[in-house]
């Protein structure tokens, strides 16, 4: 067994800390507090390689291990759920499908301008009706010569207000239940496809996320994402490596949270002495520190095993089930050290808490989760 991180990690973290502590930190609170898309930071996201980290460099991307991407997610979200949040979606979700599911012509034409985050991405999955049984989907797609046309409508489509190019699945075959879903490209911009409401969240403010309408949506018949059936097949794999990534946000949050509560603990007087004097808080830092250094090691381990080909399905819903509910736990906990100036806006601590919570709930609830992991383990 090797702990250590290697060089290209090191390296990875190192410039991801640097440029979110210089660029995202200084801009976090008022995003927050206005709701609007950091299109700034975002696209020099894309200047730094982060939003092709998995993407081969014959496509235009990084090449980066998914162990150097969950690093850099980490230290994302260390300072700012919100741009973490864009990049995860961006890059294990729209991207992340059309790597498994394309063929290479497609990927020579969708994947640079996504890589370099010339075209932001989005994938549509979730419907107004349809959470967790998202086989239960309502979105139809029927066969006109040499086009799919496609009516439904999706919610809660991370980067949906800002995309260029959107991964959305339909069913194609009423009678097959999940076997007869597929998966379509689509561009921004293809008559019939139309933005909906844009949501007004509790966290994650900076991420723009809205309905995805399709109103006989015309999409080419060579934009058909895989093979015909297999949209949800490639969707549960799309998650598998999602999950990592929404593992390394939780490890992000629980980190920013554990060192913003340190340095809260050492400042804050109370009875003339630090509060970091005393064991009530003391206990707590020492909590926060071992969770989420263990939701770390699980999300690492996942990344690990994807890395080399080996199965990551169990793994993956470990990390992100871990860290999502070590990221509430942490800095629920960071709110409470900070007495009642975690309940105000002026500290970091406030907003970590509330991007916290979508962890739980996005690609997989903690529930399903569980029932992931179940499954694998009892072969069901």
């Amino acid at each position: 067994m090797e702990f250590r991180p290697t060089e290209e990690m090191e390296l990875v973290r190192k410039s991801v800390r640097e440029f979110a502590e210089r660029e995202i930190r200084p801009i976090a609170r008022e995003m927050d507090a206005t709701g609007e898309f950091p299109e700034k930071t975002v696209m020099q996201l894309g200047g730094l390689g982060l939003l092709g980290m998995l993407v081969p460099t014959e496509y235009g991307g990084s090449g980066a291990s998914t162990l150097e991407y969950a690093v850099a997610v980490e230290e994302v979200a260390r300072v700012d759920g919100s741009h973490a949040l864009v990049m995860a979606a961006h890059n294990s979700l729209c991207t992340g499908n059309i790597l498994i599911a394309a063929t290479d012509s497609q990927k020579r034409k969708y994947v640079p301008d996504l890589a370099t985050g010339k075209r932001i991405g989005a994938w549509a999955l979730t419907e107004p009706s349809v959470g967790s049984d998202a086989a239960g989907m309502k979105t139809v797609a029927v066969r006109g010569g040499d086009a799919w046309v496609l009516n439904g409508s999706k919610n809660f489509c991370t980067n949906a207000p800002v995309a260029g190019t959107f991964v959305i699945t339909a069913k194609t075959d009423l009678s097959k239940g999940s076997h007869g879903i597929s998966a379509f490209i689509v561009e921004k911009g293809t008559p019939g496809l139309h933005i909906g409401k844009v949501e007004d969240k509790l966290g994650m403010r900076g991420s723009a996320t809205s309905q995805v309408i399709l109103e006989d949506c015309r999409v080419p018949a060579e934009d058909l994402l895989g093979k015909e059936g297999d949209g949800f097949v490639n969707a549960l794999k799309t998650l598998d490596g999602g999950r990592i990534s929404i593992g390394a946000l939780g490890v992000g949050l629980a980190q920013g949270a554990l060192e913003e509560s340190v340095a809260y603990a050492k400042e804050r007087q109370q009875f003339g002495r630090p509060i970091a004097d005393f064991q009530g808080i003391q206990w707590k830092i020492a909590d926060m520190a071992m969770r989420t250094e263990a939701a770390r090691m699980l999300v690492y381990h996942a990344a690990w095993l994807k890395d080399r080909g080996l199965p990551h399905k169990a793994e993956a819903a470990m990390g992100k089930l871990y860290a999502s509910e070590a990221a509430m736990w942490a800095t629920t906990q960071g709110v409470q050290v900070h007495g009642g100036y975690g309940y105000i806006k002026d500290y970091p601590i406030e907003r970590m808490f509330r991007d916290a919570k979508l962890c739980e709930i996005g690609e997989g609830t903690s529930e399903i989760q569980r029932l992931v992991i179940a499954r694998e383990l009892l072969g069901a």
